[in-house]
């Protein structure tokens, strides 16, 4: 089979655009079903239409099949235009049933010996992307699913392009991440024997020590992968790409489109109620935050130039924007808060405010008095009228997100992306509109507005139709909140005076003088 596909390789290939590079090719894709995955799908269909077939690794769940959960992830907004104006085209996607925790990955005979025979580009976009997953899940899924997904790849014949999907924060225990893969602590055989050697419960109790200086075992994980992927490539076409935070799509065919309340989404979708007013940040790091479909377009470019240019290498590409369309943390949060007022959720709980702090005692004081006392409030007078107390579980569950981001958002990182800017210089112009991934084109303001409608529409399933509502309530909300912090600050300031002569006095010095300016305004008139 390896002398098979080398001869294939082998053979010199004719420049060519993106899209014809497709023409006819077969892609499996794992983590189909993922955030990530459908949107892959969504832009192979659409703007490579001469792609012969998709497959999608997906596991049977919840009394679905495969068959039947792939139906429901075609019915997604996602994929409108193409039900639309391209209805066939959906038919070229089939599903594979396996699981990527399992040897062989659970695909059956006859499917194994099918992609053997036919797949020429596999995308693998599977994982636990949880911050606080369990090691032993989390090496089973993110190392030993790749491992098992490239033991796979090495039998079939005709493989041109395999990109795998990594994360540019593996490296986070380095300032500066350069485009090149660095060695872990541990061996990841090592890691692998230990966590399968041992009981989970011990497991648990070594993996601080085991994870070292990185933050979780997702970014470990996926270090060990990228190790054991340069150790044990041999001949494929490996190439490896590194988002950084990965947010709504910022262009076709649905602006702002996300499906999930994972990593910043959740907080601001929070937020946007009212529910969450405080979060340990530095405003002045930056928010290396990149739109899924820059990266997705990355992905397929990726595979087009390893596939046209053959290379004994890994190719590593840091998708990523800090670099050359930084935003601040501040600046993002910002105009998070300004397009969520202008686009208001519906039923909000409380006007939407908040503050960040680089402070953990200021981030603690202000969690306690804004988010922890009211929910108790709201809890007990729901209790006490007969209701379900809620607010204090979404506190607890927003909190633990919050503690999961905290370490990004208080760093900060140089990720060099020397390798995207060079595969950019090798598009055509058409390529370059079609398969966008330049960064610098971002526009925030514009972006970050269709991130909050995204929200709003996606997460929320809230029509357009229900913006003039939710306007009213949080003009309501808005004045309501304005004459709280008023009569708030007056109360504390009338318990300061009452108890210290100093400020009697000069409250009514204060109040003599406005008095006077009054008057004088007066008689000038």
């Amino acid at each position: 089979m390896v002398s098979t596909r080398m001869a294939a390789m082998e053979v010199p290939s004719v420049q060519t655009s993106v899209s014809d590079f497709y023409i006819g090719k077969t892609v499996f894709i794992t983590g189909g079903t993922g955030f990530m995955g459908k949107v892959l799908l969504e832009k192979l269909l659409r703007s490579c239409p001469g792609v012969s077939k998709i497959y999608l690794l997906i596991r049977s769940r919840k009394g679905q099949n495969a068959q039947e959960r792939l139906q429901q992830l075609l019915c997604s907004p996602l994929f409108d235009a193409l039900r639309k104006e391209h209805p066939t085209d959906l038919q070229k996607v089939a599903p594979i049933e396996g699981d990527i925790t399992q040897p062989e990955l659970a695909i059956s005979t006859s499917d194994r010996t099918m992609l053997f025979r036919c797949v020429n580009i596999v995308f693998h976009s599977a994982a636990t992307v949880k911050f606080d997953e369990k090691l032993k899940l989390s090496v089973t899924i993110n190392m030993l699913g790749t491992q098992r997904l490239i033991e796979l790849c090495r039998r079939m014949t005709y493989l041109e392009a395999l990109i795998h999907v990594s994360t540019a924060y593996c490296n986070c225990d380095r300032s500066v991440v350069e485009e090149k893969i660095y060695p872990p602590p541990m061996g990841p055989e090592q890691v692998s024997s230990v966590v399968e050697a041992l009981e989970e419960n011990l497991v648990d109790t070594l993996t601080p020590k085991l994870v070292g200086n990185r933050p979780n075992t997702y970014t470990f994980t996926k270090a060990l992968a990228e190790c054991w992927l340069r150790e044990n490539k041999g001949d494929l076409p490996l190439v490896i790409v590194r988002p950084s935070i990965v947010i709504s799509s910022i262009n076709g065919p649905l602006k702002g489109w996300v499906d999930n309340w994972n990593g910043p989404t959740g907080i601001i979708a929070a937020a946007g109620k009212g529910l969450f007013r405080t979060m340990l940040c530095d405003p002045n790091k930056k928010a290396d935050l990149v739109p899924v479909d820059m990266v997705i377009n990355l992905m397929i470019t990726a595979a087009w130039n390893i596939g046209t240019h053959k290379t004994k290498e890994i190719p590593i590409y840091n998708c990523c924007t800090g670099q050359r369309r930084p935003i601040t943390w501040h600046r993002f949060i910002d105009l998070c808060f300004v397009y969520m007022r202008k686009h208001p959720f519906s039923e909000i709980t409380w006007y939407p405010d908040g503050t960040v702090t680089a402070s953990p005692l200021q981030n603690n004081i202000y969690r306690v008095f804004l988010q922890w006392l009211p929910a108790y409030v709201v809890d007990a007078v729901v209790w006490m009228i007969g209701g379900k107390p809620i607010m204090v579980k979404i506190q607890d569950k927003l909190c633990k997100a919050a503690k999961c981001l905290e370490y990004f958002t208080t760093q900060q990182w140089e990720f060099d992306d020397k390798n995207v800017q060079a595969l950019s210089f090798q598009l055509s112009e058409q390529d370059k509109n079609e398969f966008c991934f330049d960064v610098a084109q971002i526009n925030w303001e514009e972006y970050i507005e269709d991130y909050v409608l995204g929200i709003r529409r996606f997460i929320f399933k809230e029509e357009e139709t229900s913006l003039p509502k939710a306007r009213k309530q949080v003009s309501k909300l808005y004045w309501i909140y304005r004459i709280l912090q008023v009569l708030s600050v007056m109360s504390l300031w009338h318990f300061l005076t009452l108890r210290y002569a100093p400020l009697r006095q000069l409250w009514s010095n204060a109040l003599r003088l406005l008095v006077h300016i009054a008057r004088m305004l007066s008689f000038v008139k």
